[in-house]
């Protein structure tokens, strides 16, 4: 997959493992880099393609989110002094999840075959945001928002006022279903969008975690359906129903082991209010 450019002077490049967007913004002082992937491979190729590309110095790398396939790169940007940037509560979420996995993995490589983490090293961010926030180092101005709990608490929204464009990593996704995995908050998901929504145009791009790029209507579209699981799953718990008789009895957008997880980490959360490992 070569680079394609979305909107004036943003970039995305599908990457074949995890079929994941990386998003290039390059300015005139240099290129900004959003997600490095899920190992220090995977992260070295982002450097040579937007070398080979844009021939421009990379000044800054930006986590979408804590999840493996979106972080797990950072310590070859962190190395070369590219700072990294992401949401505040990233380092806590690796304690709680993205650690364990990854020392549960190293002891046990058969576990997930399909994971090559021989050389991953956590490294959390070098920048925490705690709220909105605007990036000049390129030269360009690139807001970065960070939006209440779903896919993760982690989540933290790209915005390219220039051109028009909004990464949103996998608070929301056009490959397939979205990810109730590890640190998910289903029952909030939904709010979480709605906080986006107003201000994404009609007009403007909008980048996925995964897949193809989508407008405002597919946002729009996923949000309901997000309210739909969320609705289902407090009804569910309020009556009683277990998690299977509820998957079996509810019509909802999204394959039933999908949806598994989604049920499982909102019953917990009406619970006792703790996301689990997934």
């Amino acid at each position: 997959m070569s680079w394609v450019e979305v909107a004036a002077d943003v970039f995305v490049k599908r990457y074949e493992a995890g079929d994941v967007n990386v998003v290039a913004i390059p300015g005139p002082q240099g290129v900004t880099v959003i997600d490095t992937r899920g190992s220090p491979a995977e992260a070295q190729e982002i450097v040579d393609d937007v070398a080979e590309r844009f021939g421009m110095p990379i000044v800054g790398a930006v986590n979408t989110h804590a999840h493996y396939d979106h972080s797990f790169g950072n310590s070859v940007f962190a190395n070369v002094g590219v700072p990294v940037i992401g949401h505040h509560r990233i380092p806590e979420h690796y304690a709680t999840f993205e650690g364990p996995r990854l020392r549960a993995w190293q002891a046990d490589p058969a576990r997930e075959p399909d994971k090559k983490w021989d050389h991953v090293v956590l490294a959390q961010p070098t920048v925490l945001i705690q709220r909105s926030t605007t990036l000049t180092a390129s030269g360009r101005n690139i807001e970065l928002i960070p939006i209440s709990r779903g896919h993760t608490d982690t989540d933290l929204v790209v915005y390219v006022p220039d051109a028009g464009v909004w990464v949103l990593g996998d608070a929301i996704e056009e490959s397939g279903p979205p990810m109730f995995g590890s640190g998910c908050w289903p029952l909030e998901w939904p709010a979480a969008l709605d906080e986006v929504l107003p201000k994404i145009k009609p007009n403007d791009v909008v980048v996925p975690g995964h897949g193809r790029v989508v407008d405002r209507e597919f946002v729009t579209r996923q949000a309901a359906d997000l309210h739909a699981v969320a609705v289902a799953i407090r009804g569910a718990h309020a009556a009683g129903t277990e998690i299977e008789e509820a998957l079996d009895s509810t019509r909802l957008p999204w394959p039933k082991w999908m949806l598994r997880s989604a049920f499982e980490q909102g019953f917990l959360q009406l619970d006792d209010g703790s996301p689990s490992v997934a």
